[in-house]
């Protein structure tokens, strides 16, 4: 690391030193403001009622319930009460006990409660443990929450009553009480669905570590809640989008503050050279000069997959993803009567999170309205529409999740740079972010962005990139058992291969052939179904198909003409999947299914590899035509929508892999795969966070104790995908934290960012970033 490289570091760590002095911030390697009840006298816990054990280990006849998958359980006696030490094995991707009593425990007579129960980690790092409850149709909630290492205290979690039932709109609440005990949050999206009066299993799991955990807990029980806060939701958020009940390291309370840290980033910024070790594009300048075609590819070089820069150096991908205004605003609670505020077009190739600030007229204004008073009562400010900072302002016509179903929203990361920079021509603040960004990006180390980026920084020619397009329009649509993001295309629609035609031809423009363009990304994160479980979860959207009319939908038509050409009789099909489909006719019209034979689930298995394949044929094909030299880099696969039948799908049309892997790291045993794949690997996203020292209310979905286990936690995930042969890069997830009150989208509220909303480095991981990519080639060419 070279002494400008470490002298922004310093800097930054003393300001957050000086801001923890001059504003009473509390140092983030202890328990944070939101964890010690410091204007309370009684924590509201103290003396808490048990209204319940729904686990008492104490007794022995509960110790039949446990059941382990890659854990191991003992029942540890003690003076007061049993405790269960639980250990967790990397060698599981999900290393889990279930805790399954001979019939469900009924609370349908209690009210106003919260899980909770002592806990003790006794592992040698934090553990990011998760507990399920699950009721009898099988319906599951999962929380959780990141316990440091040597931590000692209760874990708890609202499931009725007010603050279990209120949908405020976001990943994870505000807290509900100031209390030590520590609240365990949603795995993502509350979800409101199901009947949990009764609970059929309980499991405790962690997902995708890297090394062993172990915890110690005591009995499981539901105690009565504390009185409710009449404020609990009310002024939550300052005008700096920040969290007004807790204070750290890096709270903003002036506008002379945030410029006075921006002018001495700025200077640091610019006397820093970045890395001494790299190309123009930012490829390993120390090692060998392979082929140079102008634009970047892949080569396997002594065993290892690379990425080739247009100059012929070793390029490895690392950076982060989402740099860009587009899904950074928050829903202020505001509506308007007007419904031309909410008109589309059905030529538009731009998904309602992609769009940028979307201007409300004075006209439309008129009908203002207050739709959610929970959502509006949030903010302390918010500006009049004749201020110069209400150009921040924008429109979400539609939203994934969340109570408000569309309306007004406010950008504060936005209204910060312009604080920030200042204006000395109109919108100079966002040219001004454009330019800090790249020179972050530069004296960080990263050599490229990741997926969706500000297409401003298309023509800089200062940092690689990759381009991105979602293939949306009003084609035909199949259902898979959980749709995460919306429902699947009909691939084998040819308005799907229209609108693959419309979005690629509008990227090609964008980037002009440019050799600082490394590939293309093409959607995110389809609901292709899961790899493993029920035959409606693994293959969902092909029986959606099956169930349809052949002359209402392609894909039907497709797979019953496979059916058809295999079998060539009905009686030949029924044999082999034990049906009593009458004729060919009672096919094509539509069938469903409660059983199913090895052959059927194998047809069923084919025909889901066939509409991949469908799938990425006219992707391919269409970048092949348009984009002929720039990589296609896969699917973007997530942990839950890659079964094996995609990916082999997928391997016979990309130049490179895409998985999004939001794990504590890459697990050797269960990624050992891709070895035999034998092509190279993309990380689409990562990340880490905590909720614990950072102001926001959620941590993301891969948890860790406070900033320094975040930064210490990134240093192990890079160094499990940077050992891997196979991989050529791995991007964060995302740039700038996300809205403490929720993006407007879908209410993702977490703490991802390598800057804070009012655009502040966090130092500790800026120092861990400094430190992978001062050494990412070196050691992973290995001369």
């Amino acid at each position: 690391m070279t002494t400008t490289h470490t002298s922004l570091t310093v800097n930054l760590i003393a300001l957050s030193l000086a801001c923890i002095f001059a504003n009473g911030c509390s140092d983030t390697n202890k328990t944070p403001v939101q964890e010690r009840a410091a204007n309370t006298p009684v924590d509201p816990f103290y003396q808490a009622e048990t209204l319940t054990k729904l686990v008492d280990f104490s007794k022995q006849q509960q110790q039949s319930w446990f059941f382990d998958k890659h854990t191991s359980h003992q029942f540890i006696e003690s003076a007061n009460s049993n405790k269960l030490a639980l250990s967790f094995s990397a060698k599981g991707n999900i290393s889990e006990l279930k805790i399954a009593p001979p019939s469900p425990w009924d609370l349908s007579s209690y009210n106003n409660y919260n899980v909770a129960f002592d806990v003790e980690n006794t592992s040698a790092s934090s553990v990011h443990v998760y507990l399920s409850i699950e009721n009898p149709e099988g319906q599951l909630q999962s929380r959780s929450v990141s316990l440091p290492a040597n931590y000692s205290g209760t874990v708890y979690f609202p499931l009725d009553g007010k603050e279990a039932q209120t949908n405020t709109g976001m990943w994870g609440d505000a807290p509900p009480w100031q209390t030590n005990d520590r609240l365990m949050v949603w795995r993502s999206w509350r979800d409101d669905g199901g009947d949990f009066t009764k609970i059929s299993a309980m499991s405790l799991f962690t997902i995708g570590v890297l090394e062993d955990k172990s915890i110690l807990i005591g009995d499981i029980k539901l105690r009565k809640n504390p009185p409710s806060d009449p404020n609990w939701m009310v002024n939550i958020i300052d005008k700096y989008g920040q969290y007004t009940k807790q204070t750290n390291a890096l709270t903003i309370t002036s506008d002379e503050q945030l410029k006075r840290l921006a002018d001495i980033e700025l200077a640091e910024l610019e006397k820093s050279k970045g890395m001494s070790d790299r190309s123009r594009f930012g490829g390993y300048a120390k090692g060998p000069k392979l082929e140079a075609t102008g634009y970047f590819r892949t080569e396997k070089v002594d065993g290892k997959w690379w990425m080739v820069d247009p100059e012929g150096y070793l390029f490895f991908s690392h950076g982060p993803a989402n740099v860009r205004m587009a899904n950074l605003t928050t829903i202020t609670g505001v509506d308007f009567k007007d419904d031309s505020v909410r008109n589309r077009s059905s030529d538009e190739i731009t998904p309602e999170d992609s769009m940028g600030i979307i201007k409300v007229s004075d006209d439309a204004r008129q009908s203002r309205f207050i739709t959610s008073e929970l959502r509006h009562n949030m903010f302390q400010w918010l500006p009049d529409y004749n201020e110069p900072l209400s150009e921040h302002y924008s429109y979400r016509r539609s939203t994934h999740k969340g109570p408000v179903a569309h309306g007004e929203t406010y950008s504060f990361y936005r209204a910060n740079l312009q604080r920030r920079y200042g204006e000395t021509s109109p919108k100079s603040y966002l040219a001004k972010w454009h330019e800090v960004t790249l020179d972050r990006m530069k004296d960080w180390g990263f050599t490229s962005f990741g997926n969706w980026v500000d297409p401003a920084f298309y023509d800089k020619e200062s940092v690689p990139y990759f381009a991105n397009g979602w293939i949306i329009g009003d084609f035909k649509t199949l259902s898979g058992h959980t749709n995460h993001w919306g429902l699947m295309p009909d691939f084998y629609d040819p308005e799907f291969k229209k609108r693959a035609e419309i979005t690629i031809d509008a990227i090609a423009k964008s980037i002009k052939s440019s050799p600082w363009c490394i590939g293309i990304f093409i959607d995110n994160e389809k609901s292709w179904g899961e790899r493993e479980g029920s035959v409606e979860k693994r293959y969902g959207i092909i029986l959606d198909a099956l169930s349809k009319d052949a002359q209402q939908s392609p894909a039907k038509h497709a797979f019953a003409t496979h059916l058809k050409q295999k079998y060539t009789s009905i009686n030949a099909l029924n044999k082999a999947w034990q049906s009593d489909i009458s004729s060919w006719d009672e096919l094509n019209n539509g069938v469903t299914f409660t059983t199913y034979t090895d052959a059927q689930i194998a047809d069923i298995s084919k025909m889901l590899e066939m509409l991949g394949e469908q799938y990425f044929k006219v992707v391919n094909g269409t970048l092949a035509k348009k984009l002929p030299n720039h990589l296609y880099m896969g699917a973007r696969m997530a942990n839950w929508g890659m079964p094996d039948e995609i990916i082999k799908a997928s391997v016979k049309y990309s130049d490179v892999l895409s998985f999004n892997i939001y794990e504590e790291g890459m697990q050797d045993h269960y990624w050992q795969f891709l070895e035999d794949v034998d092509l190279p690997v993309v990380i689409g996203e990562f990340h880490i966070g905590t909720a614990t020292d950072s102001g926001l209310f959620n941590p993301g979905i891969v948890h860790a104790a406070n900033q320094t286990d975040r930064a210490a936690m990134y240093k192990n995930y890079m160094q499990s995908v940077l050992e891997k042969p196979y991989m050529v890069g791995a991007h964060w997830f995302q740039y700038v934290d996300e809205p403490v009150s929720g993006r407007a989208f879908d209410g993702e509220n977490a703490n991802i960012g390598f800057v804070t909303t009012t655009d502040i480095p966090y130092p500790e991981m800026i120092e861990a970033v400094k430190d992978v990519t001062s050494t990412m080639y070196e050691n992973r060419y290995g001369k």
